[in-house]
C-alpha cells in the first residue's frame, strides 16, 4: 500500500485536490506493483512553510511504499510526480521536495504484513 502525504503552503481548491489524487494514482504504477487501488493520498494545502529561514510557497511531497523497487522506477515515479505537483500548484521546481521511503513491515487490515 502506497502512501503520498503532500504539504503545501498554496490553498488548493476541491478540483486541484482530485486533481492531485487521480494523477498521482496513475503514476503510482510506474513502480511495479503499485496501483491507484491500495493508493492513500492526504493533502493538507494552506501550510506555513519556510525554507532557509523565508516563508516561501512551497510543497512537501512524502511517499511511503511497502517492499522495494528499483532505482530506475522510483526516479521515473519521482519525475512524474513533480510534474503533476508543479502543473496542479503552479510552485516552481525549486519550491517542491519529495521524499521517497520505503519498509518491509507495513500494518494494515488490523495485522503486519
Amino acid at each position: 500500500m502506497p502512501y503520498i502525504g503532500i504539504n503545501t503552503s498554496k490553498r488548493l481548491s476541491d478540483t486541484q485536490k482530485d486533481t492531485l489524487k487521480t494523477a498521482l494514482g496513475e503514476k503510482i504504477s510506474l513502480i511495479p506493483g503499485k496501483t491507484e487501488r491500495m493508493l492513500m493520498v492526504d493533502i493538507s494545502d494552506g501550510r506555513t512553510m519556510y525554507l532557509a529561514g523565508e516563508q516561501r510557497d512551497l510543497a512537501y511531497v512524502d511517499v511511503k511504499c511497502f517492499g522495494s523497487a528499483e532505482f530506475a522506477h522510483r526516479k521515473a515515479f519521482t519525475e512524474a510526480a513533480f510534474e503533476v505537483v508543479q502543473q496542479t500548484t503552479r510552485l516552481p521546481q525549486d519550491g517542491i521536495y519529495l521524499t521517497y521511503s520505503e519498509f518491509e513491515n507495513w500494518g494494515m487490515q488490523g495485522t503486519m504484513k
